[in-house]
C-alpha cells in the first residue's frame, strides 16, 4: 500500500495574511514533505497567521509533529503565529503527552482560532 496517498491537504486564504490549512489523513515520514512545502509556500507567500485545521487528520507521526513546531518557529520568527484546530482525541493526546500543548494553542474550530485573532487585533502583526 502506497501511504503516499494517505494524508491529504489543502489550504484557502482568509485574507492576506491569515489562512487555514486542512489536513485529512494520516502524516507521516512519507508525506510530510508535502506538508513541510505546503507550510513554507503560505508563508513565503506572506502569510503570518496560520490555523491548520486537524479534523480530518486521523494520524500524524513525530516527522509531522516537527513540520508542525518547525512552521510555528518560522512564523514566530516573522512576527506570526500557528495555532492547531479541532484535533481528534487521539491527536490531542499525542500533543499533551508530548506536551507541544503548551506550546501550540489549540482551538477547538477553525473559526475560534479565527475569531481569537480578530479580538487579539492581530491584524498588524
Amino acid at each position: 500500500m502506497d501511504k503516499r496517498a494517505d494524508a491529504e491537504m489543502s489550504s484557502r486564504q482568509v485574507d492576506e495574511r491569515t489562512a487555514v490549512l486542512h489536513i485529512g489523513g494520516e502524516v507521516d515520514l512519507y508525506n510530510t514533505p508535502q506538508l513541510k512545502e505546503e507550510i513554507v509556500n503560505l508563508i513565503d507567500g506572506g502569510v503570518r497567521r496560520l490555523v491548520v485545521d486537524l479534523s480530518d487528520a486521523r494520524y500524524l507521526d513525530s516527522t509531522a509533529l516537527g513540520v508542525l513546531i518547525g512552521g510555528l518557529k518560522r512564523l514566530r520568527e516573522r512576527n506570526g503565529e500557528l495555532r492547531l484546530a479541532s484535533p481528534q482525541p487521539r491527536i490531542l493526546k499525542v500533543l499533551e503527552i508530548t506536551r507541544l500543548l503548551k506550546v501550540f494553542e489549540v482551538c477547538d474550530s477553525v473559526q475560534q482560532a479565527l475569531v481569537g485573532w480578530d479580538a487579539q487585533g492581530a491584524s498588524g502583526r
